[in-house]
C-alpha cells in the first residue's frame, strides 16, 4: 500500500468516527431529556434515576474491560509461521541454534535465476550473509556464506540448492573468521603479505581455503635444473594454478575438491605480484634475553643474508650434533642453507649472541599441507634452554598462521630434542619411520614461555634486505 492510499483510508476513518461520536451526543442529549421529563413528572423519578445510574455504571464497566481485552490481545497469527517447538522449547530459543556454511554453486547466467535460488534457500529459514560472484563463460558461480538452521541437514541444504536451479553445489562448515567481507578480507592478506615474505603462502591459504601449495625452486641442492618455465602471467587449470615464485623457481597451488574461477586466479596473481616488486623482507623485531647464567642472546628473524654467519656456525659444531639435526654427514651446507633461509619455504629464527655471532638456528617449514620443525644448536651454547625457546616461538609461530599439526623429524638418541618436545605441554605422537623418530604435536594451545629465560626489552630496527 502507497502512502497516498494510507492516508485517503486514515482520513476515511477519521470522518466515520466523527459521525459516530455526534451521533452518539444527540442519543445521549434524548435520553437525557427523556429521563429528565420522567423524573420531574413521573411518580416514581427518583427509582428511575438510580436505575440510570447504575446502568451508567454497569456500561462504563463494559466499556474498560473491553478496551483492555482487546489492548492485551495477541497479533494475528500468520499462517506461515513456524510452530512452537515439539520438543517443549520456546520457539525463539530453538531459532537461536544455527549454524554457518560456506557455499558455492553454479547458476545459469539468466534474469531471475539468483532471485529463484534465494527464494528456495527462504523457504528453509536459511539467512544469506555474503555473496561473491564469480563470472564464467557457461554460469556464474556464486560463493555464499550461509546461516542455516543447526537442525537442516547438509544433504537437505544441497537438494534445496538443487531445487532452486543450483548445480555443482560444494559445502563446508564455516565459523566467525568468515564472517569479514571479501574487499576486507583481500586488504588484510595483502597487508601481511607486505610485511612478511614468508606469509604468502599462509595468505594463499587463507584466501583459497583447503589446498596445497607447492614452492619448487630454480635449482636443486645439486644445482640442476627444478622448477618448470611458467609464463609470466600465470596458468589456470581447473584445479590447478601455476605462477613463477619471485626467489626464481614455481608456485603451484592444487584444490581437487573445488575448481578455480577467474576471480580466485586473479586475486592470487594480484598477492604474487605484490611479493615480486616487494622482495625479500622480514619483520625488524629483535626480542633480547636474559639466560640463566646471565649472559643475553638476542632472537630475532632470518633469511638468505645471514647465509654466510650460518655457514661459520656450521663449521664451529660437531659432526655429532650436526648428524642428529640433518641425520647423517653433512658434506656441503651452502647446497641446502640458501634453501632454509628462504622466506618462501618457511620461517627461520635466529639467536645472536651480545657480540653479534649467530649461535642458533630453529626453522620452520611449510611442507604441503603439513609443517616441520627443526633446530641447530652450536655445541657450546647447548643445555641452556635456547633450543626449548626457539621451538617454543616456533609451534606458537604455527599456530598463529593456522597450521593444524607440526612435526620434528630427529633420532632417538637426541634427548635434547625430545625433551624440548615434551616441554611445549602439548600432546605428542611419536612414530619411528625408516629408522628415525617422528614428533608430531598440535600447536593450537602451546604452552606459557619457560621462566628460564626473562625478555628483558624489545628492539624494533631497521628492515633487512
Amino acid at each position: 500500500m502507497t502512502e497516498a492510499s494510507s492516508a485517503n483510508s486514515a482520513r476515511r476513518h477519521h470522518w466515520r468516527r466523527e459521525v459516530v461520536e455526534l451521533a452518539a451526543l444527540f442519543t445521549a442529549v434524548a435520553v437525557a431529556d427523556v429521563v429528565a421529563n420522567t423524573v420531574a413528572h413521573g411518580p416514581r423519578g427518583p427509582v428511575l434515576l438510580c436505575a440510570s445510574a447504575v446502568a451508567l455504571v454497569a456500561t462504563a464497566g463494559f466499556h474498560v474491560w473491553w478496551s483492555r481485552r482487546h489492548e492485551n490481545a495477541p497479533p494475528p497469527t500468520d499462517t506461515g509461521a513456524t510452530a512452537p517447538s515439539s520438543a517443549g522449547r520456546p520457539a525463539v530459543a530453538a531459532e537461536q541454534e544455527t549454524a554457518l556454511w560456506r557455499m558455492r554453486t553454479t547458476v545459469r547466467d539468466e534474469p531471475g535465476s539468483l532471485a529463484a535460488l534465494c527464494t528456495a534457500l527462504a523457504g528453509e529459514r536459511v539467512d544469506i550473509l555474503s555473496l561473491q560472484a564469480h563470472p564464467l563463460s557457461d554460469g556464474t558461480v556464486d560463493e555464499f556464506l550461509l546461516r542455516a538452521p543447526a537442525a537442516l541437514a547438509p544433504e537437505e541444504l544441497t537438494r534445496t540448492v538443487a531445487g532452486g536451479g543450483g548445480a555443482h553445489t560444494w559445502l563446508e562448515r564455516a565459523d566467525t573468521h568468515d564472517l569479514v567481507d571479501a574487499p576486507a578480507r583481500m586488504l588484510s592478506l595483502a597487508t601481511r603479505t607486505a610485511l612478511d615474505s614468508a606469509e604468502l603462502p599462509l595468505a594463499l591459504r587463507q584466501l583459497l581455503g583447503r589446498c596445497t601449495i607447492h614452492s619448487v625452486p630454480a635449482r636443486s641442492l645439486r644445482g640442476q635444473p627444478l622448477a618448470e618455465k611458467v609464463p609470466a602471467e600465470g596458468v589456470l587449470a581447473e584445479h590447478t594454478m601455476k605462477f613463477r615464485d619471485p626467489s626464481g623457481g614455481s608456485l603451484t597451488i592444487e584444490r581437487p575438491q573445488l575448481p578455480f574461477t577467474p576471480t580466485e586466479f586473479a586475486r592470487v596473481r594480484a598477492l604474487v605480484d605484490l611479493d615480486a616488486r616487494l622482495g625479500q623482507r622480514v619483520p625488524p623485531r629483535r626480542d633480547v634475553l636474559t639466560l640463566p647464567e646471565g649472559n643475553e642472546i638476542t632472537i630475532r628473524r632470518a633469511d638468505t643474508s645471514d647465509q654466510a654467519a650460518a655457514r661459520e656456525m656450521h663449521d664451529r659444531c660437531s659432526s655429532a650434533t650436526l648428524a642428529l639435526r640433518y641425520h647423517g654427514p653433512v658434506a656441503d651446507a651452502d647446497r641446502y642453507l640458501g634453501h632454509l633461509l628462504s622466506p618462501r619455504f618457511g620461517r627461520t629464527l635466529a639467536v645472536e649472541t651480545a657480540s653479534g655471532r649467530l649461535v642458533a638456528l630453529g626453522h620452520l617449514l611449510w611442507d604441503g599441507d603439513e609443517t616441520e620443525v627443526a633446530l641447530l644448536v652450536e655445541d657450546a651454547w647447548q643445555q641452556r634452554g635456547i633450543g626449548a625457546e626457539l621451538l617454543r616461538r616456533l609451534v606458537a609461530m604455527a599456530a598463529e598462521a593456522g597450521c593444524e599439526s607440526v612435526y620434528a623429524i630427529t633420532q632417538a638418541s637426541n634427548t635434547g630434542m625430545v625433551a624440548a618436545m615434551r616441554g611445549l605441554g602439548l600432546p605428542l605422537d611419536y612414530q619411528i619411520e625408516e629408522g628415525t623418530l617422528v614428533i608430531t604435536t598440535r600447536p593450537a594451545g602451546v604452552a606459557a614461555p619457560s621462566p628460564a629465560l626473562e625478555t628483558v626489552r624489545v628492539q624494533d630496527g631497521p628492515g633487512r634486505r
